[in-house]
């Protein structure tokens, strides 16, 4: 009995050992982060900040593999169907691995459970943002005009995208009637705002600081508890006078389903050492974005409580599901 017990432990231990070498010694080539959105867009810009750090304290390259689509599902999709080995990644935003679960009827993956989230490394507050060629100059006078013109267009990345929900979070708050325009490649909308024809956003910094910089587009409120290191003198929404508008965005690094537990763990060490560099929260606040981490088990409870939350907005908003 005590032969066959020795036995039974010698060959489990052997079935595991290549596991345990392979993250012992992981990375031992480059990897392979897909991005589901186009490249400029605000998460691709953080996530380069992010990956470039963890490329050098790990030792390999990372490439960025923007794959852009379905707001952000056709890269997403991707990801959950490569080699769950640690060197195919995916950047998931509050859109592909949250939101869509329940804005498409056939999503093609379930995050939870084809995907494993290493942890949310990036938040982003939401920016009410105005075309310098709309007679607005603060959020009371967007509502204002708002009402009395309804159907202004605003723009995202995409159906399911923080920015669009933030758009139906907006109006379900003010009463504003206002339209989404989903963008394929996000680095058309900044001259479509400037020009006026999509004259709204409820957006990430990044993807409205061309417009801001080129005076363009008016940044009216912040829709956080703080001001934004990048818009010192844009007001909160509370400052602003609708402090029930409260809304932000994230961004994680996610691999498929199966990848093993170490790898994942030594991915989430890496992460988190990363996000403390000071030039990383340099580059984060310049882009508008607030770093942040969770340990493995309760990145995962965030994943799972994240679909939970947007599940409640796109039904308050009425959203119909998309084929």
């Amino acid at each position: 009995m005590q032969n066959t017990a020795k036995r039974f432990f010698l060959v489990a231990a052997l079935a595991l050992a290549p596991t345990f070498a392979s993250a012992q010694d992981y990375p031992t080539r480059p990897i392979t982060v897909i991005m589901p959105f186009a490249g400029g867009s605000a998460s691709d810009v953080v996530a380069r900040i992010l990956l470039d750090r963890m490329s050098k304290s790990m030792g390999q390259p990372i490439i960025v593999e923007n794959k852009p689509g379905a707001g952000g599902n056709v890269g997403t999709a991707t990801a959950a169907r490569a080699t769950p080995d640690g060197y195919t990644l995916v950047g998931g935003g509050s859109g592909p691995v949250a939101a869509n679960v329940s804005l498409y009827k056939q999503l093609g993956y379930d995050p939870l459970k084809d995907l494993d989230m290493i942890a949310p490394f990036a938040q982003f507050t939401i920016v009410v943002t105005a075309s310098a060629k709309l007679p607005v100059k603060s959020l009371k006078e967007l509502i204002t005009y708002a009402k009395a013109n309804p159907g202004l267009n605003y723009g995202s990345v995409g159906i399911g995208s923080s920015q669009h929900l933030a758009g139906e979070y907006f109006q379900q708050v003010t009463g504003v009637k206002v339209t989404h325009v989903p963008y394929r490649n996000i680095a058309q909308y900044g001259p479509d705002m400037i020009a006026g024809t999509v004259p709204l956003g409820f957006q990430w910094y990044p993807n409205v600081a061309g417009p801001i910089g080129a005076k363009g587009a008016v940044p009216l409120a912040v829709a956080g508890d703080q001001r934004l290191a990048a818009l010192p003198d844009t007001p909160t929404t509370t400052e602003a006078g609708t402090p029930e508008y409260k809304i932000t965005g994230w961004f994680a690094l996610l691999a498929p389903a199966g990848t093993p537990k170490p790898i994942l763990e030594k991915l989430n060490r890496e992460l988190a050492a990363a996000i403390k560099d000071p030039a990383v929260q340099a580059g984060f606040a310049t882009a508008g974005a607030e770093p942040t981490s969770l340990p493995l088990e309760q990145a995962k409870t965030f994943h799972a409580e994240e679909i939970a939350k947007y599940r409640s907005i796109i039904t308050k908003a009425g959203i119909q599901q998309i084929e």
